[in-house]
């Protein structure tokens, strides 16, 4: 008995298999029963006549609910009608578990409801359909480093240094040595890494007890994290430029049918390709203003900014050169401009806003401590930090991009939390 699955069954026409699933759905003309089977990989038609089925196989239909776990037996046959071009003549049914009163209905339900049954809301064509490209989006990220020679880093989730800003902290007890941190980034400790194996990433969970309830928000999220030695602030904006094009191009190729089941035009990523825009914050802000925005110069970039500025342009804009004060301790200030730094955020068209934060590292000794004093940081935590600039130091830049935004970007999603399995957001902690 050759045993498939349905993305593969296509290799079998003729012959007699089995699939492992679960009943998606089910109709019946009264002499011929249709069971639309799911197994994760695809959907197949699955077709049982009275005259061709013994009646024990034949009845069972009767039996299956939506979501009963079933094995289905019979001989594949080509029909361009059929989901993936194929169907199954069965011959015989083992129904594994009946599902009784599955709570998600084929009926319209509200988010909220949806929400709370998460572990069933994934089997929804559409959340499977978003859940697979998002895998080959880290795919695509993952190869795009390692082609290019990076070498991952899994950089400690628990953490005593402070990475951005110290009031958006999960905070708990380790042992009798203190105050610990769910890390933020992982970002301080691939620049230790990137001096030993030259360019480097880090790809895991990262953590921001910030109380916001915006589409975009997650308390936790999964973030990429790249760092390059001798590289400038120009030089790390085009590594990112090159591995969004890259990312966008792998999942057009790779998810059209997951695509075409949310949904989503192609037409606005088709035009994603490099050079991407560029504005300085000086510009950026003058932009805000002629569009009517309050913002002035000095303040921080909230989503709204975010969402009007990305809808002016049909490929993502990197704004550079923010205010010192509004940006991390780490950033290397301008060398003309003493109020500014070298950094950068990018932002993703169709209002979707920053998916990626980089800049260029302060690699200056005195510099660097002058600033962690300024921001009121505990030097003690920052010694190993510090001796980064005692030992060889070099110029070196890097970025971060926040996978579940990009998710969101490159799917069209209306909402953050469908982006990643199982969401944490500032009132939702179950399932």
């Amino acid at each position: 008995m050759i045993v498939t699955k349905i993305d593969e069954i296509g290799k079998y026409v003729g012959k007699e298999v089995k699939v492992q699933g679960w009943l998606y759905n089910k109709r019946s003309s009264g002499k011929i029963h249709f069971l639309l089977v799911r197994d994760g990989y695809g959907l197949l038609q699955c077709v049982m006549a009275k005259d061709s089925a013994d009646e024990a196989t034949f009845s069972a239909f009767d039996r299956l609910t939506q979501e009963s776990s079933l094995e289905v037996i019979g001989t594949v046959r080509e029909d361009k009608r059929s989901p993936g071009g194929y169907e199954l003549s069965l011959q015989n049914i083992n129904v594994i578990q009946i599902a009784e009163d599955y709570p998600i209905t084929p009926k319209e339900h509200g988010v909220a409801f949806l929400a709370e049954r998460r572990h069933l809301w994934l089997r929804s064509s559409r959340q499977h359909a978003i859940l697979r490209i998002r895998n080959e989006i880290i795919f695509a990220i993952r190869k795009f480093f390692y082609d290019k020679k990076f070498t991952l880093i899994d950089t400690p989730i628990l953490t005593g240094a402070i990475g951005e800003s110290a009031g958006t902290l999960f905070e708990t007890q380790y042992f009798d040595l203190g105050k610990a941190y769910l890390a933020q980034t992982g970002q301080l400790y691939v620049e230790a890494a990137c001096m030993s194996l030259g360019n480097v990433y880090c790809f895991g969970p990262t953590f921001r007890a910030e109380k916001s309830k915006t589409r975009r928000h997650l308390t936790e999220f999964w973030m990429i994290e790249a760092e390059e030695p001798f590289y400038d602030n120009s030089m790390n904006m085009d590594l990112q430029e090159e591995l969004v094009e890259y990312i966008v191009h792998w999942t057009l190729e790779k998810c059209q049918k997951e695509f075409e089941v949310i949904e989503r035009d192609l037409a606005p990523l088709k035009k994603i390709t490099r050079p991407f825009y560029r504005l300085s914050y000086d510009e950026a802000i003058q932009l805000l203003q002629k569009k009517g925005s309050s913002i002035k110069w000095g303040d921080d970039m909230g989503g709204d900014e975010e969402t009007l500025l990305s809808e002016q342009f049909d490929k993502p804009v990197l704004i550079y050169n923010y205010p010192k004060k509004i940006k991390a301790f780490y950033m290397k200030p301008h060398p003309e401009r003493a109020e500014l730094v070298l950094n950068n955020d990018m932002l993703a068209p169709e209002g979707y806003g920053e998916i990626i934060g980089g800049s260029q590292r302060n690699d200056d000794h005195d510099s660097l401590l002058q600033r962690i004093r300024e921001e009121k940081l505990p030097e003690e935590t920052y010694g190993w930090y510090l001796d980064l600039r005692k030992y060889g130091s070099v110029p070196h830049s890097g970025f971060g991009l926040g996978l579940e935004r990009t998710v969101s970007w490159i799917c069209h999603l209306p909402h953050v939390r469908e982006s990643i399995p199982f969401p944490r957001m500032l009132y939702k902690l179950y399932p």
